[in-house]
């Protein structure tokens, strides 16, 4: 099997494995206990939070565990925008790009007639700190005026399907710009700045505190952890509303046994994530795989074309489309030349529509339709991208000669 779907998921780590189960067997005690068994799995716990913290340069305190980042996306929205019991007035800005934890929160809040808006995209689904800017100003003078005190500007880190990397700094001071404004003409509208960080954490330098984010996501099972544990960072003086009621766990703001288990293997997969991300010639050599397996595929199927590809891309992620042809059916071709890929966000697989989110990049219907993802890991190698251009071909050639062409 060539496995080249790892921005789904990925294997966990031989050493994320032995640490967890070291925590089943020998540490699996309540981390709320006061005895000391108790308390040896509250080690444990903190220990996987200053680990997980120091991946993205932020304090351990401002850390908060998750079941994922959907869970964690999801609580950040909701938690300033509208609190248990709380009213639709406050806006959010975000883009059609977004995973569909973000967008799908954002087009529920615009049914039900909440200030949402939709930053313009470049060609290729850039994000231009103008844009947001822009964008943001408008919509907090719109809130204001509806009795509202709040803005959340939602821009990933990097995208999952196409891999583009948004500028996340510029757009960080584009909006401190936008406060000045706001300020400047009496406007009171905090505006916050939440980044779905996902895809990027453990596959470039992540650094929390000095990007201008506000609220900050990621997950354990993108970066060899285990699934069902992710993590929120909040800048200090940002306070989410809970978003379920329970004990005092994790400071009171997401009540609940711990999943101890989950944490301590996220604690160890970020470690191993911290030492690949800064490593150059890792990096490197990753994007020199993934180069040549797009150069391999192009050579071998001339009309495809390799999406966003002059924008910056993370190393490990190709978007390539085939003209007039469904993902789905190349997808099951390759599965049966053990290839495994996806057609974009894991968690819209069994769609037969379009990526909405291909689409709304500006990647035209006949190439969305047929665009596979691609997403190699820090441990493929080049014979495995020899090996799955060759198989795409195959797939490709196949379905040419049983399907019409347009």
């Amino acid at each position: 099997m060539i496995y080249l779907d790892h921005n789904a998921t990925t294997q966990p780590a031989p050493e994320v494995v032995k640490a967890m189960l070291g925590v089943l067997e020998n540490a699996w005690g309540n981390p709320s206990s006061t005895h000391r068994f108790g308390q040896e799995a509250k080690a444990q716990l903190e220990l996987a939070r200053q680990q997980v913290a120091k991946l993205i340069g932020g304090k351990p305190n401002e850390l908060t565990f998750t079941s994922g980042g959907t869970e964690a996306n999801n609580w950040s929205l909701m938690g300033l925008l509208a609190p248990l019991g709380g009213t639709l007035k406050n806006g959010l800005v975000t883009a059609k790009i977004e995973h569909p934890s973000v967008r799908t929160v954002a087009e529920d809040l615009e049914k039900s007639g909440a200030p949402v808006a939709w930053i313009p995209l470049a060609v290729g689904g850039e994000i231009m700190p103008a844009q947001v800017a822009e964008t943001t100003e408008k919509l907090a003078h719109q809130v204001a005026a509806q009795g509202g005190d709040k803005v959340v500007v939602s821009v990933m880190w990097a995208n999952n399907e196409t891999g583009v990397i948004n500028p996340v700094r510029a757009i960080a001071d584009a909006l401190e710009g936008v406060r000045a404004r706001l300020r400047a003409a009496g406007v009171a509208v905090k505006l916050y700045f939440h980044c779905d960080a996902v895809q990027a954490v453990g596959k470039v330098i992540v650094d929390a505190p000095a990007s201008g984010v506000d609220i900050l996501v990621l997950s354990a099972h993108k970066i060899h952890g285990p699934k069902g544990i992710g993590a929120l960072w909040c800048r200090r003086g940002v306070k989410l509303a809970p978003r379920q009621r329970g004990g005092a766990q994790e400071k009171e703001f997401r009540p609940g046994t711990e999943n101890i288990v989950g944490a301590v293997g996220f604690g160890m997969a970020a470690e191993l994530a911290s030492a690949f991300a800064a490593d150059v010639g890792a990096q490197e050599n990753l994007r020199l795989v993934r180069d040549r397996l797009e150069a391999q595929v192009l050579a071998l199927v001339p009309d495809a074309v390799v999406n966003a590809v002059s924008l910056p891309r993370l190393h490990n992620t190709s978007s390539i489309a085939f003209p007039y042809l469904e993902a789905e059916a190349i997808l099951v071709g390759l599965s049966e030349q053990g290839v495994c890929a996806s057609a974009g966000s894991a968690c819209s697989s069994g769609s037969i529509e379009a990526s909405p989110v291909l689409l709304a990049a500006g990647i035209p219907e006949p190439l969305a339709h047929g665009t596979v993802r691609l997403s190699l890991s820090r441990a493929t190698t080049v014979e495995e991208a020899d090996q799955a251009a060759q198989a795409i071909a195959r797939v490709i050639a196949r379905l040419r000669k049983v399907l019409p062409n347009h």
